[in-house]
């Protein structure tokens, strides 16, 4: 038990150490596989690409079919519950964008550290704003009924944002805003390694997917993010506003249960 212990606390000093030196490089990316090392070298490394693998030929790096989050094998869930909150002390700490000078609380994310599905909406409104918690209001409670359609419930699920603090009037965000969130959303998706993402929305899919492409034209079918397989749907806050989108939705949502081997609780028996 001991030995566990030290364990769990020499992983979660390792993610802060590594989160604070990629800070000063303005990068998150590739914190959790560095954890998959037996030792920690902070050498400075290009980011990788998003839309395509790096030139040329790396022994270390998956290939461009194989999940990039190669640490879903090698961090059990209390380990990776410590790097999620290691993260979570630096976007707290987050000053780089103009986004932070309104903010009330940082949202991060919430839910299973090893959930098999992540949902990755576009970025706080002012009930997650206050509370410091992804979807917790109008939209929040519909994508709520939307996971336990699913057979599900959301501490089965990870549910975040594109970006961590609210956007003044729920406004986009702009392109500078997310790419200087970037690094901690690629942290997440890393660390909780899920097997399955659903992008909400046309601005949470076009940053994992770095498209310009319309939803209607990305919705129903699966893309990648680094390997990862993407469901890009309709957002509860616009499912609201259009209830006709939510037959499609449930179709997407049908697609995502089916890649996951989930049974259909809502089919005839």
């Amino acid at each position: 038990m001991d030995e566990e212990r030290d364990s769990l606390a020499s992983i979660a000093r390792a993610v802060r150490d590594r989160i604070e030196w990629e800070t000063a490089l303005g990068s998150f990316g590739g914190v959790a596989a560095q954890l998959a090392a037996p030792a920690v070298d902070p050498q400075p490394r290009a980011a990788p690409e998003r839309s395509a693998p790096a030139p040329g030929p790396k022994a270390e790096e998956a290939p461009a079919s194989e999940p990039r989050p190669v640490v879903a094998a090698r961090l059990a869930a209390p380990d990776r519950a410590a790097a999620l909150r290691a993260l979570d002390e630096q976007v707290g700490a987050c000053k780089r964008c103009r986004l932070h000078e309104g903010r009330t609380r940082t949202v991060f994310g919430v839910g299973n550290p090893a959930g098999r599905l992540c949902f990755v909406g576009e970025g706080p409104g002012r009930d997650e704003d206050l509370r410091g918690e992804p979807f917790v209001g109008a939209a929040g409670q519909l994508l709520t009924k939307m996971i336990q359609a699913m057979g599900l419930a959301r501490e089965d699920v990870y549910i975040c944002n594109v970006v961590k603090c609210r956007p003044p009037e729920n406004r986009t965000p702009l392109p500078d805003e997310m790419a200087t969130c970037a690094g901690f959303l690629e942290g997440q998706l890393e660390i909780v390694a899920p097997e399955v993402i659903v992008a909400m929305g046309s601005t949470a899919a076009r940053q994992l997917l770095q498209t310009t492409a319309a939803m209607g034209r990305l919705r129903g079918s699966f893309h990648e993010y680094r390997g990862v397989p993407v469901m890009p749907t309709y957002h509860p806050a616009y499912l609201l506003r259009n209830a006709e989108a939510k037959k499609p939705v449930w179709d997407d949502l049908k697609k995502v249960m089916a890649r996951l081997g989930l049974p259909d609780p809502r089919a005839p028996r």
